[in-house]
């Protein structure tokens, strides 16, 4: 498989990774949007939103409690934005489905 972060979880690729148990990873963005910018991915590869699974729905609760602790920990308990894209026209550039977290700035919708 040539997908980007799975070789992020197997460490073909380096990353600046700051947390890691058994369903998933965290690391750092290499081109932050705000103070606080990094992606929480699963392990397993699902290429989009699209192609989840009722299988699945344990892995994404559990992505987005890492997110919500990992963004407390971070120093994000005054707001932070979470953010998941779905295909290429939702902005989806790497296809295995991952959540930015983005912390500590004032951030609106839409941007501007």
């Amino acid at each position: 498989m040539n997908c980007l972060f799975c070789k992020i979880v197997t460490g073909e690729i380096p990353a600046r990774k700051f947390y890691e148990d058994d369903q998933v990873v965290a690391f750092h963005d290499i081109n932050p949007q705000a103070p606080v910018h990094f992606l929480v991915i699963p392990k397993k590869h699902i290429p989009t939103l699209n192609d989840l699974t009722e299988a699945d729905k344990p892995l994404t609760g559990h992505i987005l409690h890492t997110a919500q602790q990992l963004a407390l920990e971070q120093g994000c308990a005054e707001g932070f934005r979470v953010v998941m894209n779905c295909n290429d026209l939702g902005g989806q550039t790497v296809h295995h489905i991952h959540m930015h977290v983005l912390g500590q700035r004032a951030m609106h919708w839409p941007p501007g």
